[in-house]
């Protein structure tokens, strides 16, 4: 079994990184689960179900070979018609990045479209969404902590120029910490 951290690459044929890229979706639109990568093993686990009647509003995962400020790979929100079942690779394209603040740390979420969804590939950019989907968004990220007691400060969303520059920042993080041996999941 191969480790979708580690072992899969975050080129997406036919796309340039940082603009598109490969992601590995842990939770599908509509899910109340929230699952996460076990970076030790890279299978996915449960981490919690959400304790707000709140879904995921569109399908969540990861970039591969990325690592995010806050030690895990960069997050990523894929939308697309249709729900994309966990550890299944899409190709994705970047249209805006949106960050919170989370127990301290930023979490930066990159906010890209399903590269061969017919409705959604078209969407170029932010302002080509209906304006309530990212009301949605963002509204989600505000509650879906708020019953466990925690809560997250939502900034902005951001234009596809900050979302790429997070993902090259990531990509960078991820193959210098790879370097000096500071990753888990990694096979010796």
């Amino acid at each position: 079994m191969i480790h979708p951290w580690h072992e899969v690459s975050p080129t997406a044929d036919g796309l340039e990184l940082p603009r598109g890229f490969r992601a590995v979706i842990e939770i599908p639109k509509g899910s109340s689960n929230k699952y996460e990568l076990d970076k030790g093993s890279g299978l996915l686990k449960l981490d919690r179900v959400l304790a707000s009647a709140v879904y995921y509003p569109a399908n969540y995962g990861f970039i591969p070979q990325t690592l995010a400020e806050d030690d895990d790979p960069l997050d990523v929100l894929v939308y697309c018609t249709e729900e994309i079942p966990p550890l299944t690779l899409c190709n994705a394209r970047a249209v805006g990045m949106m960050t919170m603040v989370d127990q301290g740390k930023p979490d930066h979420k990159i906010i890209a479209v399903l590269a061969e969804d017919p409705v959604y590939s078209e969407f170029q950019k932010l302002s080509d969404f209906p304006r309530h989907l990212m009301r949605m968004l963002r509204r989600f990220f505000e509650d879906y902590k708020q019953l466990e007691g925690k809560t997250v400060e939502v900034d902005e969303i951001m234009p596809a120029e900050a979302a790429h520059a997070i993902v090259d920042d990531a990509l960078t993080r991820y193959f210098q910490s790879r370097r000096t041996g500071r990753l888990s999941g990694l096979r010796t």
